[in-house]
């Protein structure tokens, strides 16, 4: 009997690990080809590692809820035959067997593989959140210093929590330390005192009372990833929100006039979501600096355009789903990804990679009948643009003959933006931009 090594495959290029969710075969299980042998979790997707060889599962190296990375022994499996026909398997199936539908995607910049090496966890024994080390990279918090932080969660884990209330009193605590020395010669005081520095306290959750009545509902892991995900967000990003009205009527009258031979050539609806889509697209092109991520004092100018667009899922959860290089897809192409990805995220069968690597977010908030919003920026970005409720109003246009009252279809458009690194005059200009590719939509155009 030989014994063959399961390892977790790769799941993308942005990808590095994943949970163990549940484990579909019991030790002693006899596995065919294919057979599902367990499922794991990469931020918000699952997926399900299938078997490449036919045999019986022998061990577990890892227990539900774990983190293990990609390429990590995750389960033997003994199968018939010698040892080298064993390695010959397993050399075939060293490519992932989780394969990622043909999106187009573009490697990230040389400068943000750079980033992700500036911490090694590796050297810890205790489990850290992709939340928590995210946090401690951006804020230069040691290994040493995490391992030394009393933890809260379960098991003594660090929460983002013990770990903001950790900066918030070593921020307090080297300020005052530089408050209050002494310079070497005493007679050389300053005649006006500083303002005392007081530490900051960790943030108190606040207490919560509850009746016999009231239902207490546990969140679902995927809620949880979107809270802290939200949390980290307002923490790091100094956000702030500008609004314009479009007209939009020839879009929509040109969208209402090609829909039904759109979906009988193509075989697929057309939307509003890929129109804004390419108008986004087309605004960054123009102002690329709204396409950026920060890295402590650094900004990283990013190549590609990936448009992520906020897709609610059935179960009330949120996913955003990216288009890669949107600048380089058509209409057509453009609706068809829109419409694959919006399918596939509402009955959970996305890649792990199709959810990351996004440089820009696009939320329509118009679904639910909303007129605007303020978004939360989708980090490592630093803008995400709401698009609302197209409404009929009456508007006053100005014509040759001069101005006349008109009905048109109006829409608001808001976005959200990281204030450190946007400033008002292109966070303004930008979201104008896009209402302005909007409202120039060409009635007559072909598709």
């Amino acid at each position: 009997m030989a014994q063959y090594e399961l390892l977790l495959p790769k799941m993308g290029e942005s990808v590095a690990e994943a949970t163990i969710i549940r484990w579909e075969k019991n030790i002693g299980d006899t596995i065919n080809i294919d057979d599902t042998i367990l499922e794991i979790a990469t931020d918000k997707v699952d997926s399900e590692v299938p078997s490449p060889v036919t045999g019986k599962l022998v061990k577990q190296l890892f227990q539900e809820n774990d983190v293990a990375q990609v390429g990590d022994v995750i389960a033997i499996i003994e199968i018939e035959g010698a040892e080298e026909q064993a390695k010959e398997v397993a050399s075939d199936v060293t490519e992932p067997e989780i394969a990622v539908d043909e999106v187009p995607f573009v490697p990230e910049e040389k400068t943000e593989k750079v980033e992700n090496k500036s911490t090694d966890f590796s050297t810890s024994e205790k489990f850290y959140s992709p939340l928590v080390k995210s946090i401690a990279q951006q804020e230069g918090i040691s290994v040493t210093e995490l391992d030394n932080i009393t933890g809260s969660g379960s098991e003594g884990r660090v929460t983002k929590d013990d770990l903001f209330g950790y900066i918030a009193s070593k921020t307090g605590i080297n300020s005052s330390a530089k408050a209050t020395e002494q310079t070497p010669n005493s007679e050389k005081t300053v005649s006006a005192p500083a303002a005392p520095i007081i530490a900051a306290e960790p943030i108190k959750k606040p207490a919560i009372t509850t009746s016999g009545a009231d239902e207490i509902i546990e969140m679902d892991r995927m809620r949880k990833l979107i809270a802290e995900h939200m949390v980290h967000s307002k923490h790091t990003a100094a956000h702030v929100t500008s609004f314009v009205e479009a007209d939009v009527t020839n879009m929509v009258l040109w969208r209402n006039k090609v829909k039904n031979a759109f979906e009988k050539r193509e075989g697929e609806k057309i939307t509003f979501t890929p129109i804004f889509v390419e108008a986004v697209a087309k605004a960054i092109k123009d102002m690329p600096m709204i396409n950026v991520s920060v890295s402590g004092t650094q900004i990283i100018k990013k190549k590609n355009i990936n448009i992520g667009m906020a897709a609610a899922l059935p179960s009330g959860n949120l996913i955003v789903p990216v288009i890669k290089s949107a600048d380089q897809l058509n209409l057509v192409g453009l609706t068809k990804s829109v419409n694959d990805l919006a399918n596939r995220a509402r009955i959970n069968k996305l890649q792990p990679d199709e959810i990351q690597g996004g440089t820009f977010t696009l939320t329509n908030v118009g679904t639910f009948g909303n007129i605007m919003g303020t978004p939360i920026i989708n980090q490592p970005q630093v803008a995400v643009l709401a698009v609302g409720a197209i409404k009929k109003k009456v508007a006053v246009l100005e014509t040759e003959l001069g101005d006349v009252i008109a009905i048109r279809h109006m829409m608001f458009l808001s976005l959200s933006y990281d204030h450190r690194v946007v400033d008002g005059a292109l966070g303004g200009t930008f979201v104008k931009r896009v209402a302005d590719y909007l409202e120039a939509w060409d009635i007559n155009r072909e598709i």
